[in-house]
């Protein structure tokens, strides 16, 4: 499964479309995850589900556009957020998106698993998907817990734990801390699994 083409069409979507204009309008870069897609957390309510689009009463498909057209037939001004953070999708906003159903499937149930298995370690704690690394994630203790489609470093979802300060161990298998493949069937059990063997390995340290 060719997981990047779809993944980094999404990020794009989730910076130009959902973040961008909720950024505009409502002040926060924060989005969620959502029965099969993402979403935005405040006005304008958009959502991603599959491979559909959704704002008010327009869905749009979103294979073959652009993230500036797609905006535009949403009715909302796409909004880059490089004056925002370094780290952006790298997309260029009029550059036509792949979309794979298969593949938007697949990454819809990693960032479900994750979001799962992080309320089931923090039940007080909601996850943020955050746009900027596009990943779902929370911190806890100075430890980030989270799940990534996959990025630069690790080329396919992932789930980590990143102490602030990495302690010495067996356990740290990367530099930012640990890393998890979720392989083709991500498992919230063994998130759960990995991200409390994490926080006890980051304690003992």
């Amino acid at each position: 499964m060719d997981v990047a083409a779809t993944r980094r069409a999404l990020h794009a979507i989730a910076e130009y479309v959902l973040a961008g204009p909720q950024y505009a309008t409502s002040g926060t870069i924060r989005l969620r995850v959502t029965q099969g897609g993402i979403a935005t957390v405040a006005e304008p309510a958009i959502r991603v589900e599959g491979t559909d689009i959704v704002h008010a009463d327009r869905r749009i498909a979103l294979d073959g556009h652009s993230a500036a057209a797609i905006a535009d037939a949403l009715g909302v001004a796409p909004r880059p957020l490089a004056d925002v953070y370094a780290d952006t999708c790298g997309v260029p906003i009029d550059q036509p998106l792949t979309f794979d159903a298969a593949v938007a499937s697949y990454l819809a149930q990693c960032f479900a698993a994750g979001d799962a298995a992080l309320r089931r370690i923090a039940p007080t704690a909601p996850p943020t998907l955050w746009p900027e690394h596009f990943d779902v994630g929370i911190s806890l203790d100075e430890v980030n817990y989270g799940v990534s489609p996959g990025d630069a470093h690790i080329d396919e979802p992932y789930a980590y734990v990143g102490p602030w300060q990495v302690p010495p161990g067996d356990f740290w298998n990367e530099s930012f801390g640990a890393s998890m493949r979720l392989g083709p069937t991500p498992d919230v059990d063994a998130i759960v699994t990995f991200f409390e063997t994490g926080r006890m390995a980051a304690a003992a340290g």
